[in-house]
């Protein structure tokens, strides 16, 4: 079993980094609730980070882990709202103020620590919290502060605790934060004491042998997409239960032009059982029409329910319905103050366990995005599989705003085919995380030759992230823009007018419904 460090989460928008940052060492970390205990009797659970949060420690709704089970079990360290909470607990000073300190600021290294081990002096730091330390608890010393606050990291004194109890008030798992990669590792690997065992072959071989133990001989179906996920979590599947791995891909009628053939070329070879489906005339059947966009995607998650439960069941024996889920749906499905707001509601296989009497097994259930793609290069799958866009379960449905149709989907298909390849020639489709042109339900005059045109509008979208948790739209040239928007126009009867979206997400989505 490899070493681990468990993370509270307090509801942090970066508790996520945090994780993120650790593993980039090679050191599993796991986000639980702050309202549930690690295993603190497990020999590979080095160490426990308290995230930051929204709430403040000074207010009736403050979340209260239980720190009294942890102190003296495990090395602590208390980020942002979890440095005020240690401040707070152990009898000191926090206090709320209206003014929220957010942006950079400069450390001012006062007392040796190993939490600050090789952090330049003066190193930038990146604050974001409206509470601040006045003064730190009786058995804690500080160790850094900044022109502005007194307390910008703190440990407890010598020979006050049995394991280290250290806080930082900025958030170290940031860029911004010059050292804070540096500050992590002090913490996990010195501090911690933890290995450097985690990767993508130590989970691979891992994951492998869970699957092999859980499943035994039993028989295992998956949806797949032609995505990153669904195919990574097959070919873990295949290595692990071999034939008895049954794929069913299906073609909604709402995928990329030639996509569901190029998909199953792309297969072939991989062992996989595959099933394709075509279904696309049953789908596109029941959306003609549709403009609501959450009655595209329920319509969609039905359809796709009765078409995979019809194939599901030509299959004899099946135990167990595999799932792609990466770690943000799980740590999303774990809301530490209830459930989220629903913005959309995602197009998934839910029911379907319960339908077919199944048991799910999730693969990737562990990992983020990036790590998934990390595991399928471990894996020697394609990098045509691995390095493509994510795509929305409903398709190019949510990229037709208003009413679906055949005509509609056709224009699309040629208008997106255009741009993706464009992208692809130019180089640019590997420097954006995701692209996609949405056809509006907007027509426009044109003048094309000497007659005069009344077509639709498409918009390109392509943008940059991390993990799609947030966007920045994507600065392509615009030189290779107007290529595209040229060949467009010329080449899609129907369409007359391109436009390129400049929002960023937040405010907005990176799909348009």
């Amino acid at each position: 079993m490899v070493n681990y460090i468990s993370i509270l989460d307090f509801g942090s928008q970066y508790t996520q980094l945090i994780a993120r940052r650790i593993r980039e060492l090679d050191v599993y970390a796991e986000i639980i609730p702050y309202n549930k205990l690690p295993n603190l009797e497990d020999e590979n659970l080095k160490g426990v980070i308290l995230s930051g949060s929204p709430f403040s420690v000074t207010a009736e709704n403050a979340l209260h882990p239980n720190l009294k089970a942890i102190v003296n079990k495990k090395p602590i360290l208390g980020i942002c709202y979890g440095a005020q909470y240690l401040t707070d607990y152990f009898g000191g000073i926090v206090a709320s103020s209206d003014k929220r300190e957010y942006g950079p600021a400069h450390l001012k290294i006062s007392n040796a620590s190993a939490l600050l081990k090789d952090v330049s002096a003066e190193s930038q730091i990146w604050m974001s919290h409206a509470d601040s330390i006045v003064s730190p608890a009786p058995n804690f010393d500080i160790v850094a502060s900044t022109s502005t606050i007194p307390v910008a990291a703190f440990q407890g004194k010598q020979g006050q605790f049995d394991q280290p109890v250290l806080g930082v008030q900025f958030h170290p798992e940031v860029t911004h934060s010059i050292d804070g990669k540096k500050i992590l590792r002090n913490f996990v690997i010195d501090i911690c004491q933890c290995r450097q065992d985690w990767g993508s072959q130590s989970f691979i071989d891992k994951t492998v042998a869970e699957l092999k133990d859980k499943i035994g001989d039993n028989k295992v179906i998956i949806g797949l997409s032609g995505g990153v996920d669904s195919t990574v979590a097959a070919t873990l599947l295949q290595k692990a239960i071999g034939a008895n791995l049954y794929c069913i891909f299906l073609n909604n009628g709402l995928l990329r032009k030639n996509e569901f053939t190029e998909v199953i070329d792309s297969y072939q070879n991989m062992d996989l059982n595959l099933i394709p489906v075509d279904a696309s005339e049953e789908f596109l059947s029941e959306l003609n029409g549709v403009s609501d966009p959450e009655k595209k995607r329920k319509t969609i998650g039905r359809v796709f329910i009765e078409v995979f439960e019809r194939e599901a069941k030509k299959l004899k024996d099946v135990k167990y319905l595999a799932q792609g889920t990466i770690y943000p749906d799980v740590i999303e499905s774990l809301s530490v103050v209830g459930p989220s707001v629903t913005i959309k509601s995602h197009h998934n296989v839910g029911g379907l366990p319960d339908l077919l009497n199944l048991e799910i097994v999730e693969p990737l259930r562990m990992l983020f995005k990036d790590e998934v793609r990390r595991v399928g290069n471990a894996l020697g799958i394609k990098k045509d599989l691995i390095g493509r866009h994510p795509f929305p379960g409903p398709g190019l449905s949510i990229r037709i705003l208003g009413p679906i149709s055949h005509e509609r989907v056709t224009l699309l298909q040629a208008a997106d085919h255009i741009f993706i390849n464009h992208l692809k020639t130019s180089g640019y489709y590997d420097k954006v995380w995701q692209a996609g042109a949405i056809l509006l339900p907007v027509k426009s005059v044109g003048v094309m030759g000497d007659e005069r045109t009344y077509e639709f509008t498409c918009a390109l979208r392509a943008v940059v992230s991390e993990d799609g948790m947030t966007a920045k739209w994507a600065e392509l040239p615009y030189s290779l823009l107007a290529v595209i928007s040229n060949d467009i126009i010329n080449k899609v009867k129907g369409i007359n007018r391109v436009v390129y979206d400049i929002s960023t997400k937040p405010p907005s989505t990176i799909e348009w419904e």
